[in-house]
């Protein structure tokens, strides 16, 4: 089979596209043939080496996967059948090969079907982002209907999917991003939309919500605790998401006197029990067309490094808003 690796930690360029053995599933796992994958900025985090988990090299990158069924696991874990359409978003971690490859042997699991009418390109652009999405709504903010969110950064991958899914969940979102995204905000369900190179963005918040927000998601990467966190109400919840290298000033005493909390999380370190929770949302918006990702170029898998590339801003190509595909 045809598949994108590395063997050893290093930079886009180290990426190589070529044979590899078909893997063999193990038990537990099913033999999945490959029919869209996407890039994400934590696979250029494993593939450096910035990351550290379980490499077993060669290693085949990449999380996730939308593809059909060819051998399942034996039973009594097999819950799926030869033919199946099915998608994972958590491979390529702990020790997992990715899914940059033509097949991949899949933890059953970490596998879910995937609903009938669904596209495979379309599906692949957001099972990343809504699972971070639905583990930092759910899982740590306790998102309740009637709540008010602050998305920050709303019309990136994740920020679109914060929105769409804390929406569908009942919650009022109030959605910051540059002007241009902002047609895409209200689409995903935003109830308000802030442009955020106005200088008074953070003042119309407050008028917005006098009372404060219950969540904050900053998904553009500012982290500007010390004007944001007094926008929160009492007891409100501030979700971290950032790069490796992020530092921001915390305004403690806003914090500890409002009962403010701080949840940082990975969707690396999510438990199965968790990522299955998510599944379930995610396959019941995408059923009902609700969960939609903007796609910003679609490239053969022999174009992974170039895929690398272009997530860390080194390569010429579409710029843009929306996610990279890769059709094995």
């Amino acid at each position: 089979m045809t598949a994108a690796c590395i063997t050893g930690f290093g930079g886009a360029d180290d990426i190589r596209t070529g044979p590899l053995p078909r893997p063999v599933p193990g038990p537990g796992e099913a033999l999945v043939r490959v029919e869209a994958v996407a890039a994400n900025h934590v696979d250029t985090f494993v593939r450096s080496g910035a990351y550290a988990t379980e490499v077993p090299f060669p290693f085949v990158i990449g999380r996730d996967l939308v593809g059909t069924v060819e051998s399942p696991a034996e039973a009594p874990a097999g819950t799926f059948a030869p033919g199946d359409r099915v998608w994972c978003n958590s491979l390529g971690h702990d020790g997992r090969q990715g899914s940059f490859a033509q097949y991949a042997a899949v933890p059953v699991d970490r596998l879910y079907p995937l609903p009938a009418g669904v596209d495979p390109v379309a599906a692949v652009s957001v099972l990343h982002t809504a699972g971070t999405a639905h583990l930092g709504l759910f899982r740590e903010a306790r998102l309740r209907a009637g709540e008010t969110v602050l998305v920050e950064g709303a019309g990136g991958g994740v920020g679109s999917a914060v929105v769409q899914l804390a929406t569908a969940a009942g919650a009022r979102v109030i959605a910051v991003d540059r002007a241009e995204n902002a047609e895409w905000c209200r689409g995903c369900g935003a109830d308000q939309v802030l442009d955020r190179a106005d200088p008074e963005v953070h003042a119309a918040v407050r008028r917005l919500a006098p009372d404060g927000v219950d969540v904050l998601w900053d998904c553009s990467g500012w982290h500007d605790l010390e004007t944001t966190i007094p926008l929160l109400a009492r007891g409100g919840r501030v979700v971290l998401m950032a790069g490796l290298r992020a530092r921001a000033v915390l305004p403690v005493g806003a914090v500890y006197t409002r009962d403010i909390s701080l949840h940082g999380f990975v969707i690396s370190n999510a438990s199965v029990a968790d990522l299955a929770d998510a599944a379930g949302t995610i396959n019941r918006e995408l059923a009902s067309g609700r969960l939609r990702g903007r796609i910003r170029v679609r490239l053969p898998l022999t174009e992974a490094a170039r895929a690398h590339r272009l997530l860390e801003g080194r390569a010429g190509g579409p710029g843009g808003p929306g996610r990279i595909v890769l059709i094995p």
